[in-house]
């Protein structure tokens, strides 16, 4: 939809031949924003409550600054993920007052989201190696505006670590479990709580770990109702999903 035609859908609502659900719903579709080697969804805020996330691995710096500085004209809140220190100090010239999170190679523009419900998201970790996949779950469901805490380090291997802190487990509203090695973390949990848990995958473990494809099968596998699997390393699918989960107990 151009310019033009907009103008003459707010106009024909002014003068009440339309109705806001058309306008709304003419929005909607509205497409893309094309800059030659990308083409940016600048509506997505539209249809699903939250922009378009940019993803720099495999982007050039140049590109990466371009898209989030074509984004910043239009979005109040602007996140990409698996960046390093070198894109961040490039975004930072450009976009003054951007945050980077190195941990988990996140870049904020903007303010994070309001939080409009009490219930949070409870983040937990196998190991220490699992923390930076497990603050890019964080990270996300943070910047859309959810209460997070976190529980690191409570793997299978000194199971007492989980129980001691099981109130955590039981107060949460959503649970998301980052885990490599065996990957068995999820099953357990899902098996002591009501609350929906999703499983995260990561690439750490030693050889016959296949860079996280037995973690990823045994999620896959787990006995334990109530359990979902994102992708290998994949925190930002899972705090995103989770911040959605979340986000749905304020609403009435």
């Amino acid at each position: 939809m151009d310019r033009e035609k907009l103008i003459g859908l707010l106009e024909s609502y002014r003068e009440g031949r339309i109705e806001i659900e058309e306008v709304i719903n003419s929005l909607k579709s509205l497409p893309f924003e094309d800059l030659g080697f990308a083409l940016i969804d600048s509506h997505r805020a539209i249809r699903k409550g939250y922009p378009e996330v940019v993803y720099c691995k495999g982007k050039s710096i140049d590109q990466i600054t371009e898209i989030l500085q074509k984004m910043a004209d239009g979005h109040s809140t602007i996140l990409a993920t698996k960046a390093d220190r070198n894109i961040y100090e490039s975004v930072k010239k450009t976009i003054p007052g951007s945050q980077f999170n190195e941990t988990s190679g996140m870049i904020l523009i903007g303010r994070r989201g309001e939080i409009i419900t009490e219930s949070s998201v409870l983040i937990v970790t196998a190991g220490t190696s699992d923390i930076p996949v497990a603050e890019e779950a964080a990270f996300t469901a943070e910047t859309m505006g959810n209460n997070v805490e976190r529980l690191y380090d409570a793997g299978v291997a000194g199971i007492h670590r989980l129980f001691g802190n099981v109130k955590k487990v039981f107060d949460a509203g959503v649970i998301v479990v980052v885990a490599g090695m065996d990957g068995a973390l999820p099953s357990i949990i899902g098996g002591i709580t009501d609350r929906p848990v999703i499983a995260v995958p990561t690439s750490t473990g030693y050889g016959s770990s296949f860079g996280g494809l037995s973690a990823l099968l045994t999620m896959l596998n787990t006995c334990s109702p109530g359990v979902v699997t994102v992708n290998i390393d994949n925190g930002f699918g899972a705090g995103y999903f989770a911040g959605m989960i979340n986000r749905q107990t304020a609403r009435p």
